[in-house]
């Protein structure tokens, strides 16, 4: 169930708004322009990216050197190193603090006897050797979290792997979530939004045109990813603006209260 409902932004300080992000980009790209919009009236918001560990020692799958070729990155350490400051300065912009855990990607997570649990792609599902990182990102989690934070996770739109993880270890924690449409899986494959968000109602949180700007800015700022997820620069801008003034807003799901 969908509805117009905007909302009021004004909370006690002391309850922070925590963007769960897979990788060091999702939550400015499927929320930037709400972060903004926060951080600008006061509320704390932290986006907490899990899988920005460094990468296990060994030789990378031909899969994971072909996604850093298409980064232009360099090896793994390089990739991550980098994508950790393009990350500092996307959180920048939307006024975010930025946070990163030492999970791995999945393209770089090994089993116990050191072999690559995703060698050949990140879309078909989790490997049942890689279910202790559901443990490690709830445990994690717990550790930081207070009573009072408010926490956003993805929809898990397009399937990855990493998005899948986090959305079982965020539901572990039985706290009340908010979710977010995962862009650009949404621009790509809307049609699973209604799987996805069953049992969820939707509420619109209303962004400015300064919010829409430095929503595309952050994402701008993760210079390495843009080739990859949209055409170019501009494509990512007339996406992301038209995303917005589709519903004039910017969409979460939450669970459906029931008396």
């Amino acid at each position: 169930m969908d509805t117009n409902e905007k909302f009021s932004y004004t909370q006690p300080h002391i309850m922070r708004w925590i963007y769960i992000s897979p990788h060091f980009d999702d939550a400015v790209l499927s929320c930037g322009g709400l972060i903004w919009e926060q951080t600008h009236t006061g509320i704390p918001v932290e986006i907490w990216t899990i899988c920005a560990g460094d990468a296990p020692s060994g030789q990378l799958s031909p899969f994971a050197q072909a996604m850093h070729e298409s980064w232009q990155t360099g090896n793994a350490r390089e990739t991550v190193a980098l994508r950790r400051i393009e990350d500092q300065n996307a959180c920048r912009r939307v006024g975010a603090l930025a946070v990163h855990f030492p999970v791995p990607d999945c393209i770089y997570r090994r089993s116990q006897t050191g072999s690559l649990l995703y060698p050949q792609g990140i879309f078909d599902g989790q490997n049942p050797r890689d279910q202790a990182v559901i443990d490690e990102i709830v445990n994690l989690l717990s550790a930081r979290i207070n009573q009072y934070d408010v926490l956003v996770c993805p929809l898990t739109l397009g399937g990855h792997v990493d998005h899948l993880v986090v959305r079982a270890a965020l539901e572990r924690l039985g706290r009340p979530l908010w979710y977010y449409a995962d862009i650009p899986y949404f621009f790509r494959e809307p049609e699973y939004l209604p799987e996805k968000a069953q049992g969820l109602v939707a509420k619109n949180f209303y962004v400015s045109a300064e919010g829409l700007q430095a929503w595309q800015e952050s994402i701008a700022a993760h210079k390495s990813q843009i080739s990859i997820l949209f055409d170019d620069e501009a494509d990512m801008r007339q996406k992301i603006r038209e995303y917005a003034q589709k519903f004039d807003a910017l969409r979460l799901w939450e669970r459906e209260q029931t008396a």
